[in-house]
């Protein structure tokens, strides 16, 4: 429901999604960015409208969504948009094996920075 709305939504404000889905604690979104367009500005614009969405629905719990004021971006290679995909369309079973905190200190590991708590 929450990831639906966030596409349909980024679409019609000239935004496109190519993949979004997540786990319990995190999202991951594919998105193919506008030379007019910024990371933060499309972040932002997602998150503040999602969460005022989704506190507004009739069934929302009573605890309000709230993203998290920061947010990870990298660059992904032609080649690697398949791989890519496949990943965010199977977070539900990768996260079976490895938590959201294991794999994040793995990449940023592999990639030479410090690890997280």
């Amino acid at each position: 429901m929450l990831f639906n709305h966030i596409k349909q939504n980024a679409f019609a404000k000239g935004i496109h999604i190519d993949r979004i889905n997540g786990y319990v604690d995190h999202a991951h979104c594919l998105v193919f960015l506008k030379p007019t367009q910024t990371i933060n500005d499309i972040v932002q614009l997602i998150k503040g409208e999602s969460a005022h969405w989704f506190n507004q629905q009739a069934n929302a719990p009573p605890s309000k969504l709230q993203w998290q004021s920061d947010y990870f971006a990298v660059s992904v290679s032609e080649s690697a948009i398949p791989n890519v995909q496949r990943y965010i369309d199977n977070q539900e079973a990768h996260h079976q094996r490895k938590t959201f905190l294991q794999e994040y200190n793995a990449f940023l590991k592999y990639h030479g920075f410090s690890e997280t708590n």
